[in-house]
């Protein structure tokens, strides 16, 4: 593997005076991201919201638990109602009140705790085991990419539009042969970013760690090649880790770039929402968040860069795991106390361990809502199976890496790990109970109630959805994605199982 083609190094941000060159890609990330409601955080509300927010931290906590304890309300009294008949319910039911009881507790987590962590403040007194960054630290901003003619230059503009000082733009090729080279060696030379052409294909992860290669940064930022990011949102990530020194990681906050292509893309990006909005954001509450997901990935340096090579090298079942996998990379910032240094001894004559070693903190990983970033979704049902596969590989990769020392994190963190595993793994279960078994043997009752209770969950969401973005009516694409789910995705997790050794470098959505 060679290195055929590197501009110099250098800030990359657009300057000020280019700036209006620079097309719709980050307008079209500002707008659809927050002008719009698209996965914004809501704007100031009247006096008695101001008041709210200048009360102090403890009475708006206090307060802001309480209001949310009287809007779970229904659903609580609902728990408590079926609760009393369990010893009286089959498995099935049984199975219905724990969704039930870990969404309440999901919603009422995310609601009732979370925090932007970019714009809240860290502790007041110094950790002496987490070094602060600089009010602005240095930032490479990684992407590889291959074939990708029709979407690179939109996703490459938006991120040299980003108003974060100090940030240096890498992007690797891995052999793409659809023009995407040209139009890179074209943007290298009008936005002063640095291009890699590798010489052959080796895959994504390969690709990324041999950008990395090239980075001496403080902070190391990813995106995919079919995003587009909102001016603000890599600036809005930094920001988190300078605020918070015990961050070794942040997510952004992803939604739907072609939302509006298809039924499809509709109920994708409403479930994109509620995934960043209440999933990640319950687990950042406990510093704990399980995948920093690809569309806007942040990292301090010293939290991933003695693990780039094990990353690289993963194996699973005896065999290479070729996805580049969110996941894997998150897993290596959360437990590295535990499977640090066995990681660095198996990959001690890799640079990236012999040439500097960082010692191995307990960091926190976050999520920051006000980062957004817009992905395209796949518009079809071939491509938007291959990519569910995809990441159901990764999560069974995962759950045996992560899920060996999550349990040590804490018993917060720990129950929305494993509880999610749990709900994942019987998925398909109920599938074949109530859709399968049940009409098999007449028991179309069965089957019309977990339809019934996986609509009622949707709709749940939905209202989460709505109530974060009044107005808005696309609250009511919620409830068909969790009937999707539910009959449709649920059955690839066997398959995902069975060809987990099969992977390829692909990121089609059409």
């Amino acid at each position: 593997m060679t290195l055929t083609d590197r501009a110099p190094a250098g800030r990359t941000t657009v300057p000020a005076a280019d700036r209006a060159t620079v097309p719709a890609a980050a307008d079209r990330a500002r707008g659809s991201a927050a002008d719009r409601a698209r996965g914004s955080t809501p704007p100031p509300g009247p006096s008695a919201g101001r008041w709210l927010a200048e009360a102090l931290p403890g009475v708006r906590r206090g307060l802001r638990r309480l209001l949310v304890l009287l809007c779970l309300m229904p659903l609580i009294v609902v728990l408590a109602h079926e609760a009393l008949r369990l010893p009286r319910l089959n498995t099935a039911s049984a199975y219905g009140l724990v969704v039930l009881a870990g969404t309440i507790a999901l919603l009422y987590i995310a609601y009732s705790r979370y925090e932007d962590p970019s714009t809240t403040s860290g502790p007041a007194v110094p950790d002496a085991g987490f070094p602060p960054l600089a009010a602005r630290p240095r930032v490479d901003f990684l992407l590889a990419v291959k074939d990708e003619a029709d979407a690179i230059e939109e996703c490459v503009r938006s991120m040299a539009a980003s108003d974060c000082p100090r940030v240096r733009i890498v992007v690797v090729d891995d052999f793409s042969t659809d023009g995407t080279r040209e139009i890179l060696v074209r943007l290298r030379d009008e936005l002063g970013i640095t291009v890699l052409l590798l010489d052959e294909n080796v895959g994504k992860k390969h690709a990324l760690v041999a950008a990395c290669e090239h980075v001496d940064a403080e902070v190391v930022a990813f995106t995919d090649s079919d995003c587009v990011l909102a001016p603000d949102a890599l600036r809005r990530c930094v920001d988190a880790l300078a605020r918070h020194p015990r961050l070794g990681a942040v997510s952004g906050h992803c939604r739907a770039l072609n939302a509006d292509a298809t039924m499809l893309t509709r109920i994708q990006d409403i479930w994109y929402e509620g995934q960043f909005r209440i999933a990640k954001a319950a687990e950042s509450s406990f510093g704990s968040v399980s995948c920093v997901s690809g569309p806007l990935a942040v990292f301090r340096r010293e939290a991933i860069y003695n693990y780039l090579p094990a990353w690289a090298g993963d194996r699973f079942l005896g065999a290479p795991f070729r996805f580049a996998t969110d996941r894997q990379l998150t897993g290596y910032v959360l437990g590295q106390t535990w499977i640090g240094k066995s990681l660095k001894d198996r990959y001690r004559d890799s640079p990236f361990v012999s040439g500097e070693d960082h010692p191995e903190r307990l960091w926190r990983v976050g999520y920051v809502r006000s980062a957004h970033v817009l992905t395209n979704v796949p518009a079809r049902l071939a491509p938007l199976m291959r990519q569910q596969v995809r990441w159901k590989k990764s999560f069974i990769r995962n759950l045996f890496f992560t899920g060996s020392f999550m349990w040590r994190r804490g018993p917060g963190p720990a129950v929305l790990f494993y509880g999610h595993v749990l709900w994942v793994l019987a998925a398909p279960l109920m599938a074949v109970r109530h859709l399968v078994w049940a009409p098999a043997h007449g028991a179309y009752l069965l089957t019309l109630l977990y339809v019934c209770g996986v609509l009622l969950k949707g709709c749940v969401w939905g209202l989460a959805y709505r109530t974060d973005h009044p107005g808005d009516t696309r609250w009511r694409y919620r409830p068909l994605m969790s009937l999707f789910s539910s009959v449709v995705l649920a059955w690839l997790l066997p398959y995902s199982l069975l060809t987990v050794r099969r992977g390829i470098w692909s990121r089609s959505t059409t």
